[in-house]
């Protein structure tokens, strides 16, 4: 039996395409949220009723690094507990506050601070020296690990990419999140092995004092052009691996965030809206657009 092949037909948006047109969420054309993984990382079974799916929340801007866990329902998402590169400062790490080390210690703190909130800090301390070997938590006594799953949102999860020092952070910090070593520094896609050591060196920053003490051998207007704010601060290459380190130290030591500045009797925020005019005033403005009107003629 031959079947005839079909002719070119034209597609023609009418009146009835357009009256059963239904936009997409506003998010997604925003180009915001990914309905499609989201869906799959907040939905519920059903034989769990009412229980909280958390989701450990890493997204990245230009100057900050952003972490979060949150938990879904019907009015939006709700934020259990939050930490920001921004809070690094305090730690001790004035500057590169993007990169993969500063990464780690954004998800290191958060897993810290959000254990301290539950009292689990004591239980599940993680490991307590970086050394970037696997590390899985394990149930001790009769609470178990916070368990979250890693939402990574619309960033790009190659080999190696900063949300999975987060993600190593997060978990060295004590928390329960499903993952494998596949995509962190140090794994060798050819012959299926993890070298701990070179994701260790990522951790504390060695591959930026190689490239820093690079670029003062080889170009000195370089190395003053790009690293300026290292330079201002003081760090000097040798300086990078005890920052981070101490600075690990300095986040178990006390996790909690900064308190709140108080402000004083009757302050009012800056608010940039533009205020109401009353019937008086816009008669009066349109008086003296009209009088200015008038006055080039």
């Amino acid at each position: 039996q031959i079947r005839a092949a079909m002719g070119f037909v034209k597609v023609v948006k009418n009146k009835a395409y357009f009256k059963r047109f239904q936009v997409k969420y506003r998010r997604r054309r925003e180009g915001k949220t990914d309905y499609f993984a989201r869906k799959r990382l907040i939905v519920q079974n059903k034989n769990k009723y009412n229980t909280p799916k958390y989701r450990l929340i890493v997204r990245f801007t230009n100057t900050n690094i952003i972490a979060q866990v949150a938990y879904a329902t019907i009015q939006g998402d709700k934020v259990v507990c939050d930490a920001r590169s921004s809070e690094l400062p305090r730690y001790g790490i004035k500057t590169g506050l993007t990169n993969y080390p500063a990464s780690y210690a954004v998800g290191l703190l958060l897993a810290r601070r959000l254990n301290q909130k539950y009292g689990l800090d004591e239980t599940y301390k993680g490991v307590e020296e970086v050394s970037g070997e696997d590390y899985y938590v394990e149930k001790e006594g009769e609470r178990g690990a916070f368990y979250c799953v890693l939402d990574t949102g619309l960033v790009r999860t190659s080999s190696g990419a900063r949300v999975f020092g987060v993600l190593k952070g997060a978990v060295d910090g004590g928390l329960d999140i499903p993952h494998s070593n596949k995509r962190f520094p140090g794994y060798d896609t050819e012959n299926g092995e993890y070298n701990a050591g070179s994701h260790r060196s990522r951790i504390v920053g060695e591959h930026i004092t190689n490239y820093m003490q690079s670029l003062m051998d080889e170009d000195e207007e370089a190395y003053k052009r790009q690293f300026t704010t290292y330079r201002k601060e003081g760090i000097m290459p040798d300086m990078i691996e005890d920052m981070y380190i101490k600075a690990h130290e300095a986040i178990r030591a006390d996790p909690s965030p900064a308190a709140k500045k108080e402000q004083p009797e009757g302050y009012k925020p800056k608010s940039f809206k533009k205020h109401r005019m009353s019937l008086q005033q816009r008669k009066g403005r349109v008086a003296q657009q009209k009088a200015a009107f008038l006055a080039l003629q």
